[in-house]
Formats: structure tokens, sequence, C-alpha cells
């Protein structure tokens, strides 16, 4: 549209919000005049602002947007792929939280391989195996005695 047509759609707004400021003042008083006043100068202040523009093209953008995925077989195969995409991802989730989608050579077992023992373990500086044990047991006898499990 051109800057005619804008002031035209400005002017006629504003002189429909200048009657309903009429209406509104005689009948409820001044206050409700004061209200309807500032909302009848706000299609001229979008118009001096070209907001009014702006405003129309997000409108005229949503608009497009809506018949396009309303009426469009393309754009449902798109959201039909998104939701199965979402399922996809929260099924391989909930497999790999329960170790299902992991495949096991068909000689092993389920049970978890047992952990190397202490003895085969290199000894560590500076700390020996049997003091970690002693402490370990003393913390645990004072958990027991506090009645902490």
């Amino acid at each position: 549209m051109d800057d005619v047509t804008w002031g035209a759609l400005t002017l006629t707004l504003t002189l429909l919000g200048a009657i309903w400021t009429w209406v509104a003042y005689q009948r409820r008083g001044v206050t409700s005049g004061l209200r309807a006043l500032a909302f009848t100068l706000l299609p001229l202040a979008a118009y001096l602002t070209k907001t009014l523009q702006m405003f129309t093209k997000i409108v005229d953008a949503v608009a497009t947007w809506a018949t396009n995925l309303v009426f469009n077989p393309f754009v449902w195969a798109g959201v039909v792929l998104a939701g199965l995409s979402v399922v996809l991802f929260t099924v391989s989730g909930y497999l790999r939280s329960r170790e299902l989608g992991r495949s096991r050579p068909s000689g092993e077992t389920g049970s978890k391989p047992a952990p190397a023992s202490r003895k085969e373990l290199p000894p560590a500086a500076g700390r020996g195996g049997p003091a970690i044990d002693d402490d370990m047991a003393e913390i645990e006898a004072l958990l027991r005695k506090r009645g902490i499990t």
C-alpha cells in the first residue's frame, strides 16, 4: 500500500475513535472520555512512526504461515516427522536407561564382570590398602552405633 492508503486508513480509524471518544465523554464522564481519546490517538501515532505498516506486515506473515500450516500437506508431513523424531528420542532414552539397547555377545551372561581384586592393582604411592579398609570399618561402626545405615 502507498502513503495515501495508509493515511486514509489512519484518518478513518482516528475519526471513528473521535466519535467513540465523544460518546464515551457524554455518557460516562471525563475519565472515560480521556481513556477513549488515548485509544483514538494510537492509530495516528502508529502511522507517524511507521509502526502501522509493521503491524500489518506481522499480521500478514502470521496469517500466511497459519494458512500454509492448515492447507499444505508438506507442512503436515513435517509436523508428523517432528513428532516421530520426538517419540524416537524418548524411546531411545528409555531403552538406554534400561540398558535394553545394548547387544551382548552370545556367550556372555547378563552379569557384570567382576572388578579386579585389590591384590592385582599396583599399590598407590603413600597409601596402603589395609589402612583404608580399617578406616572404612571404623566409619561403618560409628554409623551403626548412631543408627545410620
